[in-house]
C-alpha cells in the first residue's frame, strides 16, 4: 500500500501559529459551523479545515468496528479555519460550550490555559480507568506531557525526526551509520570529499538547522535543556548553549551544506536528497510522502535508511534520540466527558492506530493492533515508534512567536558564517524576552 498522506509543512513549531498541518486524505464533514454548544447526545468534534484525515477516520471507525458507541451518540463534525482556530476555542470555554472533542490551540499555551480552567480531561486518569491507557505509544506520550505540561491531548498524528541516509552512498564510500557526533562529522567529510553533499538542508525555512542544535543540545546536556531555558534557569548564551550553535556552524564553514544553503528551499533540499547528489537529510517521518512517490525518488526507497540524532560523547541525553511532534492534536471535553463519551474515546484508542495506516498511510500515536501492509519504510518508522519510550523536542517548540522567527530567519547566516555563534544564540535570547 502506498502512503496516501501529504504533509502540509506550515512552519516548523507548535509554540507559533505556523506549526505542522495535515492536508490529506478524503474530504470531513464540514458542516460550516465552527462549534457551539453540542446536541444533547452528539459526539460533537471541532477540527481545523486543512485537517481532513482525522475526521474521516473517525467517520470509518463510525460505520465499523466504533459503529455501537456511534449508534449511541452519532459523530457530528464541525470545522474552522486554523487561522481563526484559537478565537473560536477561548470564545467556546466563556460560554461553556465546548464540544466534545475540539483540536488543541495553535500554541500549548491555550491547551494549558484550558485545562486550568477544568475544561480539558485528565486522559492520563481517564484512559487508565477505561484500562486503555496501554494502547497509546509511550514515546506519545512523553512527548505530549513535555509540550503540554500533562496528557490531555490525543496523538492522532505521531511524527519522529531523524535523519535519513543514502545507504548506496554509504556503502560505496565505506561508511558505517554513525553512532556518535564525531562519527557523523567523520561520515560528512567522507562525503564531501567524495563530491557529495553531506547533508541537505533548506536555509531558507531554517528550522532544519536549528533542529541540528537542539539536537546537539539535547544530546550534550539533557532532553529538558530547553526547558530549562524557557524556565529562565539557563539561558541560550551560556558557553555549554553556545557550544550547539558553534557545532553546527562548523558544519556549514566545512562546506558540508553544499553551496547555496540560504537559499534552498524545503522541496529543493528533499529533491537533492532523493536525486542522489546529498547522502544525508535531517526531517520527520512525514517526508515519507516524498520518498514513496515514484517520479520523484530517483535512488529507491530499498536505498533509504533512517537513524537518530547522533550521540554527543559524553552527553546527559538520551541513547537513540529522536525529536517528535504531535501534529496539531485533539482535546476532550472534561465538562461534555461522560459514559457514551467514555465508549467513543475506548474505541477510537483500540482502533485508531491500524485504521488510520491501513486506509490513509497515516502514522498515529495509537499503537497498531492489527497486521497492515505498509511499505518498508513506514514499517521502519512505525517500529522506531514502539520501540521509543522517551523523545525529545525541537529548537523552538517552547519559544514565542519572536524567539521563532529570530531562530529561523538567523539560521542561515550561522551557517554560513555571517554571524557567530554567539551572535545567533543572543539574536535569540533576547526575543525570548
Amino acid at each position: 500500500m502506498r502512503t496516501k498522506n501529504r504533509m502540509l509543512l506550515l512552519g516548523v513549531g507548535l509554540s507559533t501559529a505556523s506549526l505542522l498541518l495535515t492536508a490529506c486524505g478524503a474530504g470531513s464533514s464540514d458542516n460550516g459551523g465552527g462549534g457551539g454548544e453540542a446536541e444533547a447526545g452528539e459526539f460533537s468534534f471541532l477540527t481545523n479545515v486543512e485537517n481532513t484525515t482525522i475526521p474521516t477516520e473517525l467517520e470509518t471507525l463510525a460505520g465499523d468496528q466504533c459503529k455501537t458507541a456511534a449508534d449511541a451518540m452519532p459523530l457530528k463534525v464541525d470545522t474552522v479555519p486554523q487561522t481563526n482556530l484559537d478565537q473560536q476555542l477561548q470564545l467556546l470555554a466563556g460560554q461553556g460550550a465546548l464540544p466534545v472533542q475540539f483540536a488543541a490551540g495553535n500554541a500549548p499555551a491555550l491547551t494549558k490555559e484550558l485545562a486550568a480552567s477544568g475544561n480539558v480531561l485528565d486522559l492520563e486518569a481517564t484512559l487508565t480507568d477505561l484500562d486503555v491507557l496501554d494502547q497509546v505509544e509511550p514515546a506519545a506520550i512523553d512527548t505530549i506531557k513535555a509540550l503540554y505540561g500533562g496528557f490531555n491531548v490525543l496523538p492522532y498524528q505521531y511524527n519522529v525526526e531523524g535523519i535519513w541516509y543514502n545507504k548506496q552512498l554509504f556503502a560505496d564510500n565505506g561508511i558505517e551509520v554513525p553512532q556518535t557526533w564525531d562519527d557523523f562529522t567523520a561520515a560528512a567529510e567522507t562525503l564531501n570529499t567524495s563530491g557529495v553533499t553531506p547533508l541537505s538542508a533548506s536555509g531558507e525555512q531554517g528550522w532544519p538547522l536549528t533542529r541540528l542544535i537542539s539536537g546537539y543540545l539535547f544530546s550534550n546536556l539533557g532532553k529538558d535543556a530547553l526547558q530549562k531555558v524557557a524556565d529562565g534557569e539557563a539561558k541560550l548564551t551560556d558557553p555549554e548553549y553556545v557550544e550547539a550553535a558553534a557545532a553546527v556552524a562548523d558544519l556549514g564553514q566545512k562546506g558540508y551544506f553544499g553551496e547555496g544553503v540560504g537559499s534552498i528551499d524545503y522541496d529543493t533540499a528533499i529533491n537533492q536528497f532523493l536525486n542522489g547528489k546529498a547522502g544525508m537529510l535531517y526531517m520527520g517521518s512525514w517526508v515519507l510522502a516524498n520518498f514513496n512517490d515514484e517520479a520523484a525518488n530517483q535512488i529507491g526507497t530499498e536505498n533509504i535508511g533512517f537513524m537518530p540524532f547522533p550521540k554527543v560523547e559524553g552527553g546527559a541525553g538520551i541513547d537513540n534520540q529522536y525529536a517528535a511532534n504531535v501534529g496539531l492534536p485533539m482535546a476532550i471535553s472534561q465538562k461534555a466527558y461522560n459514559e457514551q463519551t467514555g465508549e467513543w474515546l475506548k474505541c477510537i484508542t483500540e482502533n485508531y492506530g491500524s485504521s488510520a495506516l491501513e486506509n490513509q498511510g497515516s502514522i498515529s500515536g495509537f499503537k497498531v493492533n492489527e497486521e497492515v501492509d505498509v511499505d518498508p519504510l513506514t514499517q521502519t518508522v512505525q517500529e522506531t515508534i514502539s520501540s521509543t519510550d522517551e523523545s525529545v523536542l525541537w529548537f523552538e517548540a517552547l519559544f514565542g512567536t519572536q524567539a521563532t522567527t529570530a531562530s529561523q530567519t538567523n539560521a542561515a547566516p550561522l551557517v554560513t558564517g555571517s554571524i557567530s555563534p554567539e551572535q545567533f544564540m543572543e539574536t535569540v535570547q533576547s526575543a525570548l524576552k
